[in-house]
């Protein structure tokens, strides 16, 4: 029995030593290699390799949410409005033998209610809306950003308006030279369009209202910027197309009545800014200055702002002598007069701790129309566009607990002073000099 166990346990033996002897013979399936997500340190902070390139990629965004009260001008204006907005961030970057390509795209989508943010009292509305899209590739930019008008790397962390090109996204093709030592210009295409001023309805002389018509060339932007440790400093021009739609009908003695379209008019903006950096203050310490002159193309110094709603939202009433407007047709000649104005703003930025910072800042703009802008009725009173002032003064204090969390409350005080007391036909009102106070609460997470 004991010799038949024996026999039994060794033939099972020398078959499994030859069952593995000829499994090592078989040819072993290799593991795919694993593609890890490598980091890139090249770009700053954030930034990946997309596996199986030599693209850095950065996914960011941005959750802002705030609360504005503005004082009412009648009992049917909302006295609260609240804004939140959601952000998302693509920021991809190449390096080639012909430079940086690099491609940004951002998404924004905005929830608002309440007058200070809707043109209706009660309006609740929602916008998406791609904010930022565009390459870069070598001095080439093209897509929608930053105007090469504005100098986004000025310190002007300011939550409500203030009367200078506040970095506004258009849509553009440029090419930035640069020189080495800080210094570059740039030449950029920007789309015209975003550019129009003609909010004002003109009361009681309507037909001067300008109608503006298809646009034929883009606005011609330039500049010329110097970047450096102390800080920044750019001179910046533009020119804007002025094309009327309306036909105007003129008696002329000696010749009967005619019917033309005014000849097109073209605007121009000039601007300088200014940033200084102050570590001696302290750390992240900065001011800044910006001043800009217009002729027919205000929208080069008002903010960024297309709407212009009453004193206590802008501080530049509608639909009743004061506005912004790029030109008007002068009633005796039927050419087209252009609006000119100026405007000077600034502010300083004071880190008092490493997370409480506070900013104060101001600006300043003069608007002024020829004397075929407007007209005077019996009692004295304006009706269409007068000249007038507009200052605006401001501080904030943001709290930063933690990287990426700004908790911040603003307050800005504003007023406009016409130089005439102004008719304003919608409501039948008769005003003057108007001012309003603005206050924000705001809570913004970057990351």
């Amino acid at each position: 029995m004991k010799l038949v166990q024996s026999l039994l346990i060794g033939s099972v033996a020398g078959l499994t030593l030859a069952a593995g002897a000829q499994a090592a013979d078989l040819p072993a399936k290799k593991a795919a290699p694993v593609e890890y997500v490598r980091v890139c340190t090249t770009y700053g902070e954030g930034f990946f390799y997309i596996p199986g390139t030599e693209t850095c990629l950065r996914v960011g965004g941005r959750v802002r949410a705030e609360i504005l009260y503005t004082e009412p001008v009648a009992r049917g204006d909302d006295a609260i409005g609240f804004y939140t907005r959601g952000r998302i961030q693509l920021d991809a970057r190449t390096a080639t033998a012909y430079g940086l390509l690099r491609s940004v795209v951002r998404f924004e989508i905005t929830r608002t209610s309440g007058t200070p943010y809707n043109a209706v009292p009660g309006g609740i509305s929602t916008s998406p809306n791609v904010a930022e899209a565009f390459i870069q590739f070598g001095g080439l930019t093209a897509g929608r950003v930053v105007s090469f008008f504005s100098n986004g790397d000025l310190a002007t962390e300011h939550f409500g308006t203030l009367r200078f090109d506040d970095a506004p996204d258009v849509n553009l093709l440029a090419y930035t030279f640069t020189f080495g030592n800080g210094f570059s210009a740039s030449i950029s295409l920007e789309d015209g369009l975003d550019r129009r001023r003609n909010d004002f309805i003109v009361g009681g002389i309507a037909s001067n209202a300008l109608d503006y018509a298809g646009q034929r060339v883009p606005d011609l932007v330039a500049n010329l910027k110097y970047d450096g440790t102390w800080g920044t400093a750019q001179i910046s021009g533009a020119v804007h197309q002025i094309r009327s739609n309306n036909l105007v009908t003129l008696a002329l003695p000696g010749v009967g009545t005619t019917a033309n379209f005014p000849d097109t008019e073209y605007g121009f903006a000039a601007a300088a800014y200014l940033g200084v950096n102050l570590p001696q203050l302290a750390p992240g310490d900065a001011l800044w200055l910006a001043a800009t002159y217009t002729n027919g193309a205000l929208a080069y110094m008002d903010g960024g702002n297309a709407g212009i709603n009453s004193s206590p939202y802008n501080a530049v009433t509608a639909n009743g002598g004061v506005g912004l407007v790029d030109a008007y047709v002068n009633p005796l000649t039927g050419d087209l007069d252009r609006g000119h104005g100026w405007s000077i703003a600034g502010g300083l930025r004071h880190y008092w701790t490493p997370s409480l910072r506070q900013s104060i800042f101001g600006s300043y703009m003069r608007v002024d129309y020829g004397a075929g802008a407007s007209a005077f009725t019996a009692g004295g009173v304006v009706t269409g566009l007068t000249d007038f002032n507009e200052w605006r003064l401001g501080s904030n204090v943001i709290f930063s607990p933690v990287s990426g969390l700004d908790l911040g409350l603003e307050v800005i005080y504003a007023r406009v002073d016409p130089r005439n007391r102004t008719f304003i036909p919608a409501t039948g009102q008769i005003r003057g000099s108007d001012s309003g106070w603005e206050g924000r609460l705001r809570v913004q997470r970057d990351f």
